[in-house]
Order: C-alpha cells, then sequence, then structure tokens
C-alpha cells in the first residue's frame, strides 16, 4: 500500500481510504467486519463513516458496526486513522428537534459522545462537517471543536461538501484564534465530475488541506456500466442508471470504456488510479460492498497509467481548465 502525509498534518494515511456507508445498508456486521480485517491487512489504515450512515430508522448502525470491529481487539483502533461526520438530524424520520442537527455547539457536542459510544472509542482522529452550515458563525464552531480538541475527544476537523471560498473562511477564521483549522475536505470529484478543479482544490491546496474525493466512480457510470449492462448485470437504479438516459452521456461513457479495453484496463480500476494523479488528492474513497470489490480497489493503488491512456481520459473528459483562467470567457 502507499502513503501518504494527510494534508499538512502529521497522520501517515493510505492512499485509499475505506468508505462505510454500505455496511448496515447493504452489508451485513459479519461480512463488514471481513471487509475491515481485509483493508487492515491490506494497508489500508484510513477509514470513513457518518453518524447518519445505516440511514432511516437505522441512523448511527455503521457506526456500531465499526465499534463491535473495534472491540474484537488486535490493536484494529490503534491500527486505524478514524473519521466520522456530523451534521444530519440522528433523531428518528418525522421526529426531528430543533439542535439536532447542523454545526450548533450544543450539536457538536451531543454528536460527538454520540457517536464515541456507537463507535467504542475514546478519540476520533478527524472529525468532519458533514456539510456547510450557513447558520452558525464559525467562531462558535471552532470554540466548540477547541474544546473537543482539548478533552482529547478528537485530534483534527475536516470538512466534506464545502465550497472554495466556505474552505478559504473556515481556516482564516482558524487562523485568526491560533487554531489549526481544516485539515481535509471530502468532495465530490471523479473523471466525469471535474468542477472541485476550478476552486475547491486550488483552495485547499493553498491552504494544505487534504483532498478526499468521494464517488469516484460517478455513482457506477465509470465502472464499466456500459459492459455490464450489455452482460445483464448492472443494477438498474442509481446515477449511472439516470445519466445513461442521455445519448451524450452514454457516447461519452462508451469511448471511455473503449480506450481502456484497448490498453486491457478495467474501467474502474483506472478511474481510480486517475485520480491518484490528480494534484492535492491524498486518496479517494472506496465503499466497497464485497471483497472482490475491495480486491479491485487495491489493484488501482498499483495501476500506472501510461502519458496516452491519461491524454485519452482527459480529451474524453475534459476539466474545466486552471484557475483563474478557466473562468475567463
Amino acid at each position: 500500500m502507499k502513503y501518504t502525509q494527510l494534508g499538512r498534518t502529521g497522520l501517515k494515511v493510505s492512499r485509499l481510504v475505506l468508505g462505510t456507508m454500505n455496511f448496515g445498508p447493504q452489508t451485513d456486521e459479519a461480512d463488514s467486519h471481513a471487509i475491515m480485517d481485509a483493508a487492515l491487512a491490506s494497508g489500508i489504515n484510513y477509514f470513513d463513516t457518518a453518524n447518519v450512515y445505516g440511514w432511516g430508522e437505522n441512523k448511527g448502525r455503521t457506526e456500531e458496526i465499526i465499534g463491535t470491529w473495534f472491540a474484537n481487539g488486535g490493536g484494529r483502533r490503534d491500527k486505524t486513522v478514524l473519521a466520522t461526520k456530523l451534521y444530519g438530524n440522528m433523531a428518528a424520520d418525522g421526529d426531528a428537534w430543533p439542535n439536532h442537527d447542523r454545526l450548533s455547539a450544543v450539536n457538536i457536542r451531543r454528536s460527538v459522545d454520540a457517536s464515541l459510544k456507537r463507535l467504542q472509542t475514546d478519540y476520533i482522529d478527524i472529525y468532519q462537517f458533514h456539510h456547510v452550515d450557513r447558520r452558525t458563525p464559525f467562531e462558535e464552531i471552532w470554540q466548540a471543536i477547541e474544546v473537543l480538541v482539548q478533552q482529547g475527544k478528537i485530534l483534527y476537523a475536516g470538512s466534506s461538501n464545502f465550497p472554495g471560498y466556505k474552505i478559504a473562511q473556515a481556516n482564516e477564521q482558524a487562523k485568526a484564534h491560533g487554531r489549526v483549522g481544516l485539515v481535509s475536505e471530502q468532495c465530490l470529484y471523479n473523471l466525469a465530475e471535474r468542477r472541485a478543479e476550478m476552486e475547491v482544490i486550488p483552495a485547499a491546496q493553498e491552504y494544505g488541506v487534504g483532498v478526499i474525493p468521494w464517488s469516484p466512480l460517478h455513482g457506477g457510470l465509470l465502472g464499466g456500466v456500459l459492459k455490464k449492462e450489455s452482460e445483464g448485470k448492472r443494477r438498474r437504479d442509481g446515477r449511472s442508471a439516470s445519466a445513461l438516459e442521455s445519448t451524450t452521456v452514454r457516447d461519452q461513457v462508451q469511448r471511455y470504456e473503449d480506450l481502456l479495453d484497448k490498453h486491457g484496463i478495467e474501467p474502474g480500476e483506472a478511474a481510480l488510479a486517475w485520480l491518484l494523479t490528480r494534484p492535492g488528492v491524498t486518496g479517494p474513497i472506496v465503499g466497497p460492498r464485497t471483497q472482490e470489490q475491495l480486491d479491485s480497489a487495491l489493484r488501482a493503488v498499483e495501476l500506472e497509467l501510461s502519458e496516452e491512456v491519461l491524454a485519452g481520459l482527459d480529451e474524453i473528459f475534459p476539466g474545466p481548465g486552471p484557475s483563474p483562467e478557466a473562468f475567463a470567457w
């Protein structure tokens, strides 16, 4: 496994991040434990989750599964860089209460304690804001985070789905009070969705924030969806199903699969390997439902894409171009 530093921290993390959102809803506890064991054995040390994972009436279930895995011992917790998130309302659906969501100081305090209990650990390495909260000032957010750091409940703070200007705003406010600020940003970024290159990634690089792309296969669109469709293996839901209703997108994906077939490369592995070549990227989040999917992701880390393949991918899925030139008419 290849490793890198997470942003400007001293943390050394794997170039792949194990996403756990399928643990509970699609993968049962025993299989989830087996995937985490295999990931750790392969060298993946960065695990990502969120308090709402499990969804619906089962919010928190994914954290609970990770907690029972930690409880199995064997140094699992010490070997893992653990990241979780808060923002969403954790009350039962239809029973939401004020102050049980977003990033108020009271919800930050409530949420971290609940996550620690579910995760069966006494600290979280990276505590992430799942979304921007335009109602709560960063002065309040950072004060609450500083208390958690002093209490030893978290080590660092990160963000998810933040625009570039919010990354700057958050870190400038933290700097003004002598605090570390954001150390990571999880953003939607892949070959088919490159808008993060315009502002989010430049802002992250400017502030020493590690970039953790989510949905690296764009909901399955970049995972060989047309080949699977022809073999009768494609699932008929998700982002890929609706996207392929567009003739333009279908033609684009066909060109993508044809290019990789010519070079004998699996599409899903190419999409992950491409992200690992991108400036500022720490490592993409992969959310395997099965051991087979984890094995495929691991192969991508060792895959070296040729200049010919990289140029072909860039031609099929052109990015917006560098900032500020990308904003010019």
